[in-house]
């Protein structure tokens, strides 16, 4: 497989309340993209995605107003859903309307496969992706295919000052230690640390997963952590350490509001010197945000190391109730024309003229087979250091994909449980506890 770099879908996951879903329903058919109105002699499809910062929105654009030119048959309008509160909530709300877009933005996938939601994703399709950019359901089917390149979570990670760090005589971090002495050195100065975001409760998963990454990676070989878990050979106890480590870090060096503090309001906490450090989920399209706003800021990125020093990084997979993705909806594949027209729209997004388009917006593009086609960007001030990652030879990969069809609302309870553990509303033994409840009942639900 091709290696490049990506933003997770934990990393992009933008978040929406129910009612926004319910406006963008309604609204559907009047966000088309690329000015024209639709032909009356072709295909409008809908295309359901998460917003996020503004180098993921422009890249939709501007690969739906390119689709929509060059097509004969169809025409492709854009049904965006935006920030709020969790997205996979605004999929349920989507379902409850019975209204499904023939393109989806896929979350909790299993939950939506085994409800029968969405239809298998034809061979023309597939076979435009490398073989392990995506993998069969238990049904033998392919459901969802990947919007950006597979390599992990490297996008969780910290984007700083480099001027600052040269000023001061600071280095990156090689281990854990060495971060708490980062941070510690900067408080020293009188500045702040780090900025970090929980308006949205995803954003707190930006700096927990690097924390928890190398206890996560422990059960890797096993199904993954919470896979384990949910056997009953583990337990939320088990992150204790971690969890610790995420409130010290809190309490101590964190910007004061980041309660109330959305994902992309960091990128001005940073370039305006409010904060030195900022969390991200973002990748190189954070580094192509803070180009745009602050062409002379010198940003760098690294990711929190382990104790050991290692660069625990969790793998995407393209199975799992995690994996996101684009889907086709069943209800689409039931109108002949609708499931053409969605064919003919991802045939487009894994060509090379969309991968391209996407490398020109700063986005990494899928790792489609003909990849030694497409023109990789490394013109992003501090892109080196995102590139660099996958060659530092400390990274490890580790795997975490839950199987159950459930984890989606463990996965809400347990970072809401995380804010009120760090806002000090609750203790660690209160959120591990009620966390592991919410889990049993999860798994208990799934069977």
């Amino acid at each position: 497989m091709t290696i490049a770099t990506t933003r997770t879908p934990a990393g992009r996951i933008a978040m929406v309340a129910a009612g926004a879903a319910v406006s963008a329903l309604v609204l559907a058919g009047c966000s088309a993209s690329g000015g024209d109105e639709a032909s009356a002699d072709k295909t409008t499809i809908r295309f359901l995605y998460a917003t996020g910062d503004e180098t993921w929105n422009s890249t939709v654009d501007a690969l739906v107003t390119a689709f929509n030119e060059q097509s004969e048959t169809t025409t492709v309008e854009l049904d965006p859903l935006p920030a709020g509160t969790d997205y996979a909530t605004a999929l349920k709300t989507v379902d409850a309307t019975g209204k499904w877009p023939a393109v989806v933005d896929m979350r909790d996938t299993l939950t939506y496969v085994s409800a029968g939601k969405l239809a298998p994703i034809p061979e023309e399709v597939t076979s435009l992706l490398e073989a392990d950019a995506f993998a069969a359901a238990a049904d033998g089917n392919v459901y969802t295919t990947p919007y950006s390149a597979l390599n992990g979570e490297l996008g969780i990670n910290i984007v700083y000052n480099k001027d600052y760090f040269e000023e001061n005589d600071l280095q990156v971090p090689e281990t854990y230690d060495e971060f708490i002495e980062l941070l510690e050195d900067i408080k020293a100065n009188g500045d702040v640390p780090l900025a970090t975001a929980a308006a949205e409760i995803w954003p707190s998963d930006q700096l927990w997963k690097s924390l928890a990454a190398s206890t996560f990676a422990e059960y890797s070989e096993d199904g993954g952590y919470w896979n384990v878990a949910a056997a009953g050979d583990a337990s939320v106890a088990d992150l204790r350490e971690p969890l610790e480590k995420l409130e010290y870090i809190t309490d101590n060096f964190v910007l004061d509001g980041w309660q109330s503090t959305a994902d992309a309001q960091t990128t001005t906490l940073l370039v305006n010197e409010q904060a030195v450090m900022a969390t991200s989920s973002a990748g190189l399209g954070r580094l192509m945000d803070i180009s745009k706003v602050a062409p002379d800021f010198n940003a760098g990125m690294f990711i929190v190391p382990a104790e050991d020093g290692n660069i625990y990084v969790l793998k995407n997979s393209p199975v799992g109730d995690t994996a996101g993705g684009l889907a086709i909806s069943s209800q689409a594949a039931e109108n002949e024309d609708e499931y053409a027209s969605a064919i003919e729209f991802l045939e487009y997004f894994y060509s090379v003229d969309a991968a391209n388009l996407m490398q020109e917006n700063g986005w990494l593009s899928p790792n489609i087979v003909a990849s030694d086609e497409v023109v990789q960007n490394d013109s992003i001030p501090g892109a080196a250091d995102y590139f660099g990652l996958l060659e530092n030879p400390n990274l490890v990969w580790y795997e975490n994909a839950p199987e159950f069809s459930t984890f989606g609302s463990v996965n809400t309870f347990f970072r809401q449980a995380r804010i009120e553990m760090q806002d000090h509303q609750t203790t660690i033994d209160e959120a591990i506890a009620k966390t592991q409840a919410e889990l049993e009942t999860q798994v208990a639900a799934a069977e």
